[in-house]
Order: structure tokens, then sequence, then C-alpha cells
């Protein structure tokens, strides 16, 4: 039977169907044979992978037989498959960046057109140089990634670069005519290389015809030495050239009509500001912060209508008052002008500024009051106004700028009470009117919005808090700041819940109360922590403080506290801790990273312990005024100390020789100890440094070295109250600190704790009183010496140390006459040569000397009439007494050759003849009396028995008589 068959055609709408078929399977299969890596490309990343270190273990999924265009940071075509970018950027500063070599394998990426390894860490090595012969890429990025050396010129073949950043790398390179085969780059960024070479830096950089954007930040550059034309239609649109050493605007900059911002800060412009700025209308950012520029700000600035950003800081510009009025800043969102030399007002017109959201006028000298218009800004979200000599209130309409993040009128002289406005700051996180005269009583209310206060700054003001003790602060804040405020008597227990506190200073604040055991408790350890000069007390078992701790001038008691591991200043001065400084110092987890321990007022007791070994930074150590016994122990002179101060104990033994080991020493005081031996030699041969020594009141003996007169710093010299003999030195006049007038506070030592200052202080015995010096003590320059058994003349050299504010020779055994030279200190306030064997007299040039308010040379052998001056007739006679002196302030009269009356007429009046022979004759009748009496009983037997008999009997006789009547 036969089959009969039949062929029926397909309809026309199952053909596209079919079509697809083909496609679907092409995709199934070549899917399943990993199409989108291609094989090549694969082990030319595996080679690149093995020449790698990746600490982190970043590139885990590069495995053999993987896909590669699954593997991190590498990107394939979509279609071709072919790897065209390679994205390996670190975070910056990770310690997982890449490193070791980078291998030629990449070359067989023959489509890479991005290739990213910026934040790694390619230490010592160059930029290959076959990154060169990689002619399709479009974006390289190898910023801060540790390269090294020239930068390979083959750069310039990649014809199709748009993207070049080298920044951030040690580069150098002595010509850029390799960029200008960079015929595609809209992009360059060589900012950190050194091309202090590359004059042609100009010429070549401008004739890319696509740049937009050039960057070359902190690369030597100078002035261009050769001037060039720039054509007015460059497409150049951002121009950063910060951190050079240009002293002059370039003026090819002012013919680029399009640039839309500026950078120029940190160079050394000078001059004014160059009004051709003006031309360039299209300007959004520009920044000249950083200069040297002196001029007024020019009015074409205000001219700028797409201005966005001006940053003006860090100059010494004058404000224009009259142009303030014309601003046409209608754009502006950043105005810095902070750290100039601004005078005059704040412009009242600044409401005007409608689009403002940054205003930084700080430190300057900027008077009168803020704008009542300031609450017109309703974009503003930092304002900062400190360090100026404003005045009057803060206006009320603060409480306007809902966008407000930052508020700073510190140091400036605002009075006036604490606005209630502040409250409704529901943006605030940084409020700070620290040193200002508000006064009055702060509630609640003030704070009442401020949930997102991080920093509330308000020290050294008038003002006192009463808050509800239950009260719970709507805000968390990290740094407080209420220093000098009245707090008290109770601790404040609204900072039980401020859970991120870190910063804290309340310091001066009437607080009289236990340290609260919950404070010491908080989740979160305090950085900086200042509670001094309060009435706060109780014992402190340990310090959760990273860093600065301040618990001065308190009342606390027991032993000393344990501290944080990494604590770098520790002040417990002035209170009355006890016991020894064994745990605290010996205690290997303490005192590493110490660089201040000041323990000084309290009643530490027993022998520095012999473990220093450990503290290794510390450089300020003062346990003066404690009970401390014993000699210094070695390891203490292992140190490096900027400041040493045992004063006030009762330590004992000569100087270690090892002493010499601290170069940087500033002070030295040792004062009022039982130290014995001489004074060494080499303290001014080692300690350079000196400004201050201070050994007074040991047992100090020998004679003062000569080597002392190598310390051309000191400015405070005490050795009074020992055993010192000899002569004064006659090379003291080679104390160039003391011989000049032009003084610097150079004394002072800064030490920056979030923004605080720390000063070095001393005590010094000035003026015949003991004060302590602390911010003023680089101003102070003094030499005492009293109280010791020096001999010889006082060295005329002394008279040329013409700084000296303060001598003291009193109390030796100084002879001969009073140099005339003393007259040349002329600011002098304190002189004592009293107790001494000086004569002749009062040197005339005394009268030079108008700032003496204290002076003494009594119970000397001088003589003669005191020179007339507005000074020396203002002190009373016992300055004077125990000499022969005459003339005002004493009663006595001189004779017209200056010599007193008495001494004059040499004892010849009838009076005084007669008052002498009395005085004679009364001596004479008390010697005749006497051994009229007393001879017969010494020289014969019989008259002394019986005189004593008869004593004895009269004795007996009052003793009897005396029993009876008490019978």
């Amino acid at each position: 039977m036969a089959i009969a068959t039949m062929t029926t055609p397909l309809p026309i709408s199952l053909f596209p169907f079919l079509l697809l078929i083909p496609a679907i399977c092409f995709t199934i299969c070549h899917a399943n044979s990993n199409l989108l890596c291609i094989q090549s490309e694969r082990e030319a990343l595996l080679k690149f992978k093995n020449h790698l270190i990746d600490p982190s273990n970043r590139l885990s999924s590069w495995v053999e037989g993987g896909d590669c265009c699954e593997w991190t940071g590498v990107v394939c075509h979509n279609s071709t498959g072919h790897v065209n970018q390679l994205h390996l950027a670190s975070p910056p500063f990770s310690p997982s960046a890449l490193g070791g070599k980078i291998n030629p394998s990449l070359l067989e990426l023959k489509h890479l057109s991005s290739l990213d390894l910026s934040n790694n860490d390619f230490s010592s090595i160059h930029i290959p140089i076959f990154l060169g012969m990689l002619g399709s890429l479009t974006h390289l990025n190898l910023s801060r990634a540790g390269f090294q050396g020239a930068i390979p010129h083959n750069l310039g073949n990649l014809s199709k670069l748009q993207y070049l950043d080298l920044r951030g790398n040690d580069l150098k390179s002595k010509s850029l005519q390799w960029v200008s085969g960079l015929s595609s780059l809209q992009y360059l960024d060589l900012s950190y290389a050194d091309l202090h070479k590359a004059t042609d830096w100009v010429q070549v950089t401008f004739k890319l015809p696509s740049l937009l954007e050039l960057h070359l930040s902190k690369c030597s550059l100078d002035n261009d030495p050769s001037p060039t034309s720039v054509n007015s239609t460059k497409s150049l649109v951002v121009l950063d050239l910060s951190w050079n050493s240009l002293s002059s605007v370039p003026k090819w900059i002012f013919s680029l009509h399009g640039l839309v911002s500026i950078d120029l800060s940190v160079n050394s412009l000078e001059g004014p500001i160059p009004d051709y700025f003006r031309n360039i209308s299209f300007l959004k950012v520009l920044n000249l912060s950083g200069n040297h520029l002196n001029s007024s700000i020019p009015n074409s600035l205000y001219s700028l209508n797409r201005l966005q950003f001006l940053s003006l800081g860090y100059n010494q510009l004058l404000l224009v008052q009259e142009a303030a009025a014309s601003w046409e800043l209608s754009s502006l969102k950043l105005f810095d002008v902070s750290e100039n030399q601004l005078n005059g007002q704040i412009p009242l017109s600044i409401g005007q500024l409608s689009s403002l959201e940054e205003f930084d006028v700080s430190e300057n000298q900027l008077n009168g009051q803020i704008p009542l218009s300031i609450g017109e800004l309703s974009s503003l979200k930092w304002f900062d106004v400190s360090k100026n000599q404003l005045n009057g209130q803060i206006p009320l309409s603060i409480g306007q700028l809902s966008s407000l993040e930052v508020f700073d009128v510190s140091e400036n002289q605002f009075n006036g009470t604490f606005p209630l406005s502040f409250g409704r700051l529901e943006s605030l996180e940084t409020l700070d009117c620290g040193y200002n005269l508000l006064e009055g009583v702060v509630s609640e209310t003030h704070f009442s919005n401020l949930t997102r206060l991080t920093t509330l700054a308000a020290s050294h003001n008038r003002l006192r808090f009463e808050s509800n003790s239950s009260w719970i602060p709507p805000f968390q804040c990290e740094s407080i700041e209420l220093g000098h405020w009245h707090l008290g008597p109770k601790f404040p227990q609204w900072l039980k819940f401020q859970k991120k506190l870190s910063y804290m200073d309340i310091s001066y604040a009437g607080i009289s109360d236990v340290m609260p055991t919950w404070f010491l408790n908080l989740p979160t350890p305090f950085e900086y922590l200042n509670l001094s000069s309060n009435q706060l007390r109780g014992e402190i078992s340990y310090l959760n403080v990273s860093s600065f701790v301040d618990l001065s001038s308190n009342r606390f008691i027991g032993p000393l506290p344990r501290v944080f591991p990494s604590l770098r200043f520790l002040i417990l001065s002035n209170n009355s801790f006890s016991g020894s400084l064994f745990e605290l110092v010996c205690n290997s987890s303490s005192g590493e990273f110490m660089e201040i321990l000041y323990i000084d007022k309290n009643l530490i007791s027993g022998d520095i312990p012999d473990c220093w070994n450990h503290w290794q930074v510390l450089g300020l150590l003062n346990l003066g005024s404690n009970n401390l016994t014993g000699k210094i122990p070695p390891s203490l002179w292992h140190l490096n100390f900027i400041m040493l101060n045992l004063r006030n104990n009762t330590m004992f033994g000569e100087l270690p020789s090892t002493l010499q080991n601290s170069p940087n020493f500033i002070m030295f005081d040792l004062s009022e100890n039982h130290f014995s031996g001489s004074v060494p030699a080499w303290i001014g041969d080692k300690l350079s440094n000196l400004v201050t020594l201070s050994l007074r009141s040991n047992n100090f003996d020998g004679h003062i070295p000569h080597k002392i007169c190598d310390l051309q710093f000191l400015q405070n010299l005490d050795l009074a109250h020992n055993n010192i003999s000899g002569v004064i030195p006659k090379c003291f006049n080679n104390l160039s600190a003391m011989a000049t007038t032009n003084k610097t506070n150079n004394f002072v030592f800064v030490k920056y704790v979030d923004a605080d200052s720390f000063f070095l202080n001393a005590l010094l015995v000035l003026k015949g009183r003991e004060d302590e010096y602390g911010s003023t003590l680089g101003l102070v320059t003094s030499m005492d010496l009293s109280d010791n058994s020096l001999t010889g003349e006082i060295p005329k050299e002394i008279g040329s140390l013409v700084g000296l504010l303060s001598l003291n020779f009193s109390g030796n055994l100084l002879t001969g006459n009073i140099p005339d030279s003393i007259g040349n200190i002329e600011l002098m306030e304190s002189l004592d040569l009293s107790m001494n064997r000086l004569n002749g007299e009062i040197p005339p040039s005394f009268s030079n000397l108008n700032f003496l308010n204290h002076f003494n040379v009594s119970h000397n052998n001088l003589t003669g009439q005191i020179p007339t001056s507005t000074q020396l007739q203002s002190f009373e006679n016992l300055s004077y007494v125990g000499n022969h002196l005459c003339g005002p302030p004493l009663t006595k009269n001189c004779t017209s050759k200056g010599i007193p009356i008495d001494v004059a007429n040499n004892g010849s009046s009838r009076e005084g003849s007669k008052v002498n022979w009395l005085y004679v004759s009364i001596v004479l009748g008390f010697v005749m009396g006497f051994w009229g009496v007393v001879a017969p009983l010494f020289f014969i037997r019989s008259w002394r028995h019986a005189y004593y008999r008869k004593l004895d009997h009269v004795g007996r006789k009052l003793y009897v008589s005396w029993a009876t009547m008490g019978m």
C-alpha cells in the first residue's frame, strides 16, 4: 500500500521564531564554554596577579578556570568578552592596599580602555614604561599608589587618553613635552610631582586642544619665566595651581574667559588682588587663600554674580566698607576671609546674600555688632565670626536660621544673656560662644530642641546653669566646655546621660561635691577631661581618660589613681593625694606615652622609685612641694627632659652626671632641698637650652662654674641660699638672653591638646617675694645669688645685662664700689645689694633706674649723698639703713660736698662731747665696782669661803620662812 505524502507550507508568522532558534542555541552553547572570558586574557590576568602582593586576599576570586569577567575589579565588554576595564583601587590608607610589581602581561589586554591602580602601595618602583604601549587606554589613574622616579615619556603615546591622574606620588619630570602627544586629554593631574625644572609647563599644557581640567598642585612651580599668550577661546574650565611658589597671579589666566574654577591657594602671591578677575565672568570658584595679599578686597570681586565659592583666608587683606553695600553675589554659597586684618563692621546688607551657606570671617579685627539681617539667610549652615572684637548682644534673629549647623562667636566681647532663640535651632551641631562677656541664667529651655548638638562650648563667661535634677538633655554631645560657668554646688547629674562624651571642661565651675562613681564609669573613655579648680573630693581609683586629664586644685585624697595606658598628659597638682609614686611609675601599663606629669603640691612621700625606663617620651615632670626623700634615681636621668621640678622636698645627694642626657632642658628647678656638692660645670656645657635654672636653698658649695656663662638662652638664674664661695664670674656678660631688651615669650611651651595650650610655670623670688609665673614667664629675666659667701667686687660686666628685671646679690661678703655700669640696666624693677661690705657712693647713674619698685642697699659701708631721681627718693629709710648716707629720703642732711653733717663735725660739738664722756664714765664705774667685789673673792680663799657660808645661811632662813608661811 502506498503511503500518500502531503506537504503543507509553514505560516509566514512562524519565520521570525525559527530565526531566533539558532541565536538562542549560539548563546547557550557559548555560555557553556565561558565565551565572556577569553583564554589568553585570563592567563594574562593570572600572571599579573602572581606578581602582586595582596595582604588581604582581595583577588581571591582570580583562580584558574574561572570566568575572569566575574573576577573582582575586572569589567568585560558585553558582546565581545574582551577585558576593557581594571578597577583595582584601594580605599585611602587601607591595609588591603596591593603592592609588589606590575607584570607586562597587561599588554595582552589589547582592548583595555581603563586602568585604575590608585591608593595602592607600589613603593620603590617606577611607573612601568610598557603602560605607554596600551594604545586603547582612555582612562589611567595611578594616583597615591607609591610610585617614584621620573614620569615615563612614552605615556605621551597614548593618543586616545582622556583622563590621566598621577597625583600623590613621588614623581619628577624635567620637561612636560611628552604631554603634547596626548591630543585627546581632557583631565590632567600631576599634583605632588616635582616639576621645578619643567619650565615648559605652560606652553605644553595650553596647546592641548581638549583639556578641561589642569591640576598641578604642589609641583614646586615658580613664576613662568617666559610669559605665554593664551588663546582666549581656550577650553580650560578648572585650573589648580595651589601649593606652589608663584609670587604673582599669572597674567595669562585672565585671557581664559571660560574658567569656572581657579585655585591659587598657598602660594607666595603678594600685593593687591588683580582687578582683572572681572573679565572671567563665568567664574564660580576662586581660592586665593594662604598667600601674602595685602590690599583691600577689590570691587570687581563683588560683581561676579556667578561666583559661588570665594576663599581669601590667611592673607593680610583689609575690608572695603563702601563696597559692602554693592555686593552682587547673589549666588555666593561660601565666603571665607578668615585670618586676615579685616577691620570695620560686618555689612548690614549681609542678608542679601540669599544663597549663602558658609560665612567665615574669624580671626580678624572686626568690631560692631552682628547685623539683624543675619536672620534672613535661610540657607546658612556655617557662621564663624570667632576671634574678633565684636560686641553687643547676639541677635535674637539667629533663631530663624533653621539650617544652621555651626555657630561660632567665641573670643569676642559679646554681652547680654544667652539667647533663648538658640533653643529653636533644630539643625545645630556646634555652638561655641566661649570667651565673651555673657551673663545671667541658662535654663533647660535654651537647649529644648537641640537634638543634633554634638559640641557645646561656652567657657569663660559669667553664666549660671539652673536645671532640674532629673533633666535629661535632648542631645548627645561629644564635646562640652563649660569652664567658669556656675554649675554647682552639686555635681551636674545631667552629664550621666551623655553616652558619647569624649571632651569635657567644667573647670572653675563652683562644684563642691564628692566625685560620683558613675562619672568615672561612663561607657566612652574621655579623650580630654578638665575638672580643675573646683572643690571636688573623695578618692579616685582609676581614670578612664585616654589623652589629657587635669584634676588640679581640688581636694582629692588617697593614693594616686591608675591611669589609661595611652594617657599623655596627667595634671594632679594642688590636691591631697598621698602615698608613694611606686604604683603609678612602676606599673608597666602606664607611662609609655606620657608626655606631661604634674603631681606637685600634694602629700606624696617616700623615695622616687627607680623604674622610669619605659617613660620614654616624658618631657615635663613636676613633683615639687611634696614629702619626697632620698636621692634622684638613676633611671630618671635617662629621660630627655624639657622641664624637671623637684622643688620643696627633702631630697639630698649630689647631682648625677647622667643629667647631661637631657640637652633639651628648658627649666630645671631643684630648689628648697638638701642637695650638696658643687654646682656642676656640665650644666653650662651640656644643657645649652636652659632658660630657668634654680638651685635655691640647698647645700651647694664651691665656686660658680664659668661654664654657666655659655647658657645663651638663660633668663632666670637662682643660686641663692647656698654655701657658694669665690667671686662672681666676669663672663656673666655672655648671658645674651639677659643682655637684650627685646624679649619674646619663647619660654611658653605649647602643647596642643584639642586646641588647648599648655604653659610652663615657675616660682621665682622677685621684688622680695615669691610669685608663680606662667604664660608671661618668657618675659621675665632675673639673677639671684643672695645669701652665699661670695667675695670680691661686683664685676662691672654685670652692667651689660640690660635686659635684667631683677638682680639680688644681698647677704654675701662683696667688697669695693658699686659699679656705675649697673645704672645702664634701665628696665630694672628690683635691685638688692644689702648686707655686704660695699663702700663708696651709690653711683649717680642709678638715677636712670626709673622702673625700680624694690631697692635695698642697707647694711653696707656706703657713704655720700643718695642720687636724686623719681624712684630712689620713693623708698623708705630701711632701704638705706646701716650706711653713712645722706639726703632724701633720709632726714640726715649733707654738706655741700655730699658728706653727712655728723661725719663732717667729727664729734667736736659740745653736746656730743658730753654724751660721749657720760658713756665712758658709766662703763668705767661698772668695771671698777664689779672688780672691787669680785677680785677679793677670786684671790682670797678665806673671804670666798665666808661669802658662800653667808649665802648658804641666808638661803636656809628664807626656806624656813617660806615653809612656815605655807603651813
